[in-house]
Parts: structure tokens; C-alpha cells; sequence
């Protein structure tokens, strides 16, 4: 009885889950300069542990709590002001539940793995201060029920992305990874503000559950179409800043300047929050085919052409970054289509298997002290614990039965199939296949192959980074039966369907071709297979950065120019010369005082006569031309 009443005591305050980073990371100010003198910055990263593995704690029994039981929805009040009344509702469900779990879970993971990582920074006050403040933004989202509050928490997350990028400020590519992180998500966040304001009168609330019931109404279907395309291409835009789709991808990139823990974070969990809120808008975006249309072209493209830049990346946090936008491109095409479902599960399959790549990077980075992928080499000899979590990352990321990213493709591409969507089968086909050579080419560059200088001596990392990693491994070996478990497994899904031969193929096909030219190569030079300038297309992204710089950012210069211009010549020009004349008006003054009463006076009499004869200008023609009176 104690432990039913416990459990059901834990679902009830699951509002709590956010609340534990937050205190973690309000503690970490207790570490200043002169206390850290004393004690090093070691225990602010202990504290902020200890309150994650709480949350992980609430939210796993939370989740048992409320598997199998329909949604609870809680309002906590906010702010009353005269008639006006907000509320911060929440949702309790096994799967909002489930997602804070997967956060929580990853976040412990990430930083323990930073123990080992950033075990000589003198930051780790502001670092884990900073990871707890992600935590907390992410799990308040994901329970959140609101569209106005999920926008508050988008934003907070984006300020924390600013300060995370720019954690090592004193170096210049740092800075101007943070600052361009910040204004690339900011487009993307004040088309979403325009549409979260025009939302609301349309429909009288913001609660996603609301919404989904007002997208089924009669009002729904009277709404005029163009105000419902704008509005839900308008919800669209903030998701596609944040998930770093094409054409607001290169921000993605820029931010791997920051700490590889915090990138971590950033490419499995953080990134995929805006999917998350596009996920719970889809019955509203859905009632515009425009719209929807546009989400499929916009993650096609991001899909396609990200897998395609990934496999001709030389720098090893390049490769992890296109495949973002890729597997984002691919839950845009599932939104688009109406597989939010689909999308939701491979989301959640997509966040561990990435999270265990990225981790098998940084531990090879942290060693070689080199991010040139075509500078490594056998390291597999040196690295088997490494080199396999790295085998066992990409096999959950590429559809390799039975591992979880199968499953998730297989859910999408079954739907498809029944639908006749051929053209999209094609896209995610051809994406798994290309993503497979991606990855298979770097293992080839970083494990296969001769010792290179720079892997000459390198072993494995210290435990704490081997550890989370070596648990995140045994976890995507086990998470087909994790999901069998939890009911989450495409029942509809089956391995030897045509179908799954199909995607099958595109992944072996990727990875053996992968395999021939890096890892077993039968050929010298496997980038002169194709043309230098299809190379050079895939390796500086499609040009993007130099199309933008003689497009937005040329126009941009040309009006600030103009605004100078402007600024200097006509603005400051008008009050200067506002200024100047009272200026000069009284110097020649000056120079009329002579302290002669008669001067004094024939002015005013001057002026006298000028200020009569101007008002009686208009008479005068009268009076010339008026008859004299005759003399009596």
C-alpha cells in the first residue's frame, strides 16, 4: 500500500521534474571566484549531478506510474491581472513522461561523461549550471501543454545556447559560433511569435490539446484558407530554425565550437525540441495542404542534401552536424504527412544512437587532439571499446534490422508505401543509403587503415567517459526490446517484407560501399571517383555560406550602409544645422551691438518700416490706383 501510495504521490507532483535542475544550477553560484580558490569548481559539478539523478529518479517512477493510464492534465496559476488569467498546464502521460525520462536520463549520462572530458576546466560552475538549465528547459517543455509557454521555453533554450557556444569566450571562431547560433535561431523565433499572436483569436486558446480539438471543429473548416496556410507556415518556421533545416542549417554547424559534452546534448535532445512542438501543432498545420507540402520540400531537401555535404566532411563534428539536419529532415517529412507518430519514434531512437556517436567522437578527439578525420587511422587496434560504440551508434542511426532505427523507418516508410507516397519512399531510401556511406567512410578514416602520427599513442579515455558510453552502447543493443516492452514497436513492421528489403539494401549498399573504399580499400584515392567540383560542392556545402554572403548578407551591409548615410548626412545634417543656426545667427549679431543709442534706433525703425510695408503689401495696388481726392 506505502508503495502504490508513493507511486501515485510522484505522478501527481511530476511538475516538481523541472524544478530539481533548476535548484542544481542555483546552487552552482555558490561556487565563486573566492570559494573556488578554496575548493576547486569540482562541486558544483557534483551537486548539479546529484539533483539530475533525482529528476531521473521522479521521472522513471512517474512513468511507471502512468503507463497504460490516459492523460492527466494539471494547471499550476501563473498570473492573474484584472480578467486576464494565465495558467502553466501541464501534461502528465506516458509520453511526456517518457521524453523526460530520455532527458534526464541523457543529461546524467552527458555529464558524467564531462567529468572525464572537462576533468582540467576551470568552468565547470558554469557549465553544469548551464546543462541543468537545458534539463529544466526541456523536460518544463516537453510536460508543457501550452503554445505561448513552450514559446517561452524555446527562448529560454536559445539564450542557453548562446551562453553554452559561447562557453570558451576568449576565443574569436567561439564568439562568432554563439552570435550566429543566436540570430539564425532568432529569424526562425519571430516568425514563430507572429504566428503563436495570430493563433490565438482564431482559436481561443493555446493548449495543444485544445487545438487538436478545435483543428477537428466546424470552426476549423470555415477558417478562410490563406489565413490558416499563414498562420501554420508562420509554426513552422521557429521548428525549422531550431531542428537547423535547410535554409537556416549552418547555424548547427557553427555551434560545435562549443564543448563537445554540451554538443552531446545539443544534437540528440536539444535539437529535436523544436520537433517536439511541431509535433504537437500537426493537427493545426495539417489543415493546410500548402503547408504541409512545404514541410515535406523543406525536410526533403534538409534530408538529402545533408546526407550528402556528411560524406564529404573532414572534420569529425561536421559529420554528427549534417547528420542532424538529415534525420530532423526526415521527422519534417513525417509531420508533413501526417506521421507524427512516426516522427515521435524516431525522435526517440535518433536521440540515443546519436548521443553514443558523438561520445565515441569526443573520446577520439579528446585523445588525438586532432579533428581531421583524414589525418587518423588505426585506431581500432588502440580503441576497440571506442570503435565499437562507434559501429554500434551508426548501426542504430542507419535501418539495420533489429536495431531501433529500423524500426523507426520501417514505421514511416510502411505508411508511405500504403499511401503511394512513392516519391518520399525514395528520398528517405536514398538518404539511409547515403548516411551509410557517410558514416562507414569515417570509421574507415578514424579505426581502419595504418597508424597515423597522430594515433600513434592513443588509448582509451578515462573510465568516466568510457562508462556512459560503454552503458549508452548496451542501451541501443537493447532498445528493440525496450520497445517491445513498452508497445512502442511497429506492430505493422516486418523485416521481410519487401519493403524492409528494400531499405535493407540502401543501408548495406551504403555501408559496403563505405567498406570498399575506407575500411577494406580497393581504392587509392576514392574522391577522385568523382569530379573536383562535385566534391568540392559536398564539401562546402552546396556553397550556402558564399550564396548567402551575396545575397542576405550583401543586403544587409548595403542598408547598413545606407542607414549611415543617412544617419550621418541627413539626420545628424538636420540637427547640426539647427544647432549651427542660432550659432552663426549670433555671432553676426555679435557684430551689429555697438552700444550706439541712434544705431539702436534706426534698426528698429529700419525694421519697423520692412515689417509695415510687407503687411501692407497687398494694399498697396488698391491705394496706387485710387483716385486723389480733389482740393476744395
Amino acid at each position: 500500500m506505502f508503495n502504490a501510495d508513493l507511486f501515485h504521490a510522484l505522478a501527481q507532483s511530476s511538475w516538481l521534474i523541472p524544478c530539481y535542475p533548476l535548484l542544481g544550477a542555483s546552487l552552482s553560484l555558490l561556487w565563486f571566484p573566492s570559494v573556488i580558490r578554496r575548493t576547486g569548481p569540482r562541486p558544483a559539478g557534483y551537486v548539479n549531478l546529484l539533483f539530475t539523478l533525482v529528476a531521473l529518479f521522479h521521472s522513471t517512477i512517474a512513468l511507471s506510474a502512468c503507463w497504460g493510464e490516459p492523460a492527466r492534465f494539471i494547471q499550476l496559476p501563473w498570473l492573474t491581472v484584472a480578467d486576464l488569467q494565465l495558467s502553466f498546464p501541464l501534461e502528465l502521460s506516458p509520453t511526456t513522461l517518457g521524453a523526460c525520462t530520455l532527458v534526464t536520463l541523457l543529461n546524467f549520462l552527458v555529464q558524467v561523461y564531462a567529468i572525464g572530458y572537462l576533468e582540467m576546466d576551470w568552468g565547470w560552475g558554469r557549465l553544469y549550471a548551464l546543462l541543468a538549465l537545458f534539463e529544466a528547459g526541456m523536460v518544463a517543455l516537453v510536460l508543457c501543454d501550452s503554445l505561448f509557454f513552450s514559446y517561452m521555453l524555446l527562448e529560454i533554450l536559445t539564450l542557453g545556447t548562446y551562453l553554452i557556444v559561447g562557453f570558451w569566450f576568449n576565443q574569436s571562431l567561439v564568439v562568432t559560433g554563439a552570435r550566429d547560433a543566436f540570430l539564425t535561431k532568432r529569424v526562425g523565433d519571430l516568425v514563430l511569435l507572429m504566428g503563436v499572436l495570430a493563433l490565438y483569436p482564431l482559436t481561443g486558446s493555446w493548449n495543444f490539446s485544445e487545438l487538436a480539438l478545435w483543428a477537428q471543429s466546424p470552426e476549423a473548416a470555415a477558417a478562410a484558407p490563406l489565413t490558416i496556410t499563414l498562420i501554420a507556415v508562420a509554426l513552422i518556421c521557429g521548428p525549422l530554425s531550431k531542428c537547423a533545416q535547410f535554409p537556416l542549417h549552418l547555424w548547427l554547424d557553427e555551434a560545435m565550437e562549443g564543448p563537445l559534452p554540451t554538443t552531446i546534448l545539443r544534437n540528440s535532445v536539444v535539437v529535436t525540441t523544436g520537433a517536439w512542438v511541431l509535433v504537437k501543432l500537426a493537427p493545426v498545420i495539417a489543415l493546410s495542404s500548402w503547408a504541409s507540402s512545404f514541410m515535406i520540400v523543406i525536410g526533403s531537401l534538409s534530408a538529402l542534401g545533408g546526407s550528402l555535404i556528411s560524406s564529404a566532411q573532414v572534420d569529425a563534428k561536421r559529420v554528427p552536424s549534417y547528420l542532424t539536419s538529415v534525420y530532423m529532415g526526415i521527422v519534417f517529412i513525417a509531420v508533413g504527412s501526417g506521421q507524427a507518430e512516426a516522427a515521435l519514434l524516431l525522435v526517440f531512437t535518433y536521440a540515443i544512437a546519436t548521443a553514443l556517436l558523438i561520445m565515441s567522437i569526443g573520446s577520439v578527439i579528446l585523445t588525438v587532439i586532432s579533428q581531421d578525420i583524414t589525418q587518423l587511422g588505426g585506431l581500432w587496434s588502440r580503441r576497440p571499446v571506442t570503435g565499437l560504440s562507434f559501429l554500434v551508434g551508426s548501426a542504430g542511426l542507419v535501418a539495420l534490422p533489429p536495431f531501433g532505427g529500423f524500426w523507426a523507418l520501417m514505421a514511416l516508410l510502411t505508411d508511405f508505401w500504403e499511401q503511394g507516397q512513392w516519391g518520399l519512399v525514395a528520398v528517405v531510401v536514398v538518404t539511409n543509403g547515403v548516411v551509410g556511406f557517410a558514416l562507414m567512410r569515417m570509421f574507415g578514416l578514424m579505426f581502419a587503415g595504418d597508424r597515423q602520427s597522430m594515433t600513434a599513442r592513443a588509448p582509451e579515455p578515462i573510465w568516466l567517459m568510457v562508462v556512459p558510453m560503454t552503458l549508452l552502447t548496451g542501451l541501443t543493443l537493447h532498445l528493440p526490446l525496450v520497445m517491445g516492452w513498452l508497445g512502442i514497436l511497429p506492430e505493422e513492421a516486418s523485416w521481410l517484407s519487401p519493403l524492409a528489403l528494400v531499405l535493407l539494401s540502401s543501408s548495406l549498399a551504403g555501408l559496403g560501399v563505405g567498406g570498399f573504399c575506407y575500411v577494406f580499400p580497393r581504392v587509392t584515392k576514392p574522391g577522385s571517383l568523382l569530379p573536383k567540383q562535385l566534391n568540392d560542392l559536398f564539401a562546402y556545402d552546396f556553397y550556402t555560406p558564399r550564396v548567402y554572403q551575396v545575397t542576405a548578407i550583401a543586403l544587409v551591409d548595403i542598408l547598413s550602409k545606407l542607414t549611415d548615410w543617412l544617419d550621418r548626412y541627413v539626420v545628424d545634417g538636420l540637427v547640426n544645422l539647427v544647432g549651427l543656426t542660432p550659432l552663426f545667427s549670433g555671432e553676426a549679431l555679435k557684430y551689429g551691438n555697438s552700444g550706439k543709442l541712434q544705431f539702436y534706433a534706426l534698426t528698429i525703425a529700419f525694421f519697423v518700416a520692412a515689417i509695415s510695408l510687407y503687411m501692407g503689401w497687398n494694399y498697396l495696388p488698391d491705394l496706387l490706383s485710387s483716385p486723389l481726392p480733389l482740393p476744395v
